[in-house]
């Protein structure tokens, strides 16, 4: 299949499928004159990789999973550290976030919103010096 089809069925744009094939995570065959030839391997491939990077894996991380994927031998244990590892990256910036909202929040409480030039929100942006 060419690189239209197998983008519609895997749900990604060409220009990623292009960019997953410049980094080695697919090879697909080339016909004689040049052009792509998917096969149903690569469009699986495709399928892992963009629900992978859904879930907000890296580019490296889908390389190892689907290196894990493709081995029959492959240990559980080393595709769940490399979920834990993730999990605790996600973990990690919700609690980032969560401290940016209360932060937010308080400056957002503090600020009158009128006419007047203070603001408690630019003072705190500016620092100690604010």
């Amino acid at each position: 299949m060419n690189i239209g089809e197998v983008a519609r069925r895997s749900g990604l744009p060409p220009k990623t499928i292009r960019y997953y094939e410049e980094i080695g995570l697919i090879r697909p065959a080339r016909d004689p004159n040049g052009y792509r030839a998917f096969e149903e391997s690569d469009l699986h491939k495709l399928t892992f990789i963009g629900r992978a990077r859904a879930l907000g894996f890296t580019v490296e991380d889908c390389r190892n999973l689907l290196a894990l994927w493709e081995d029959r031998a492959r240990a559980s244990a080393d595709v769940r550290r490399i979920a834990q590892d993730h999990l605790a990256e996600i973990e990690r910036r919700i609690a980032d976030l969560e401290a940016m909202r209360g932060t937010l929040t308080t400056l957002v409480k503090a600020c009158a919103g009128d006419d007047r030039p203070d603001c408690p929100i630019l003072a705190d942006l500016a620092g100690p010096e604010g």
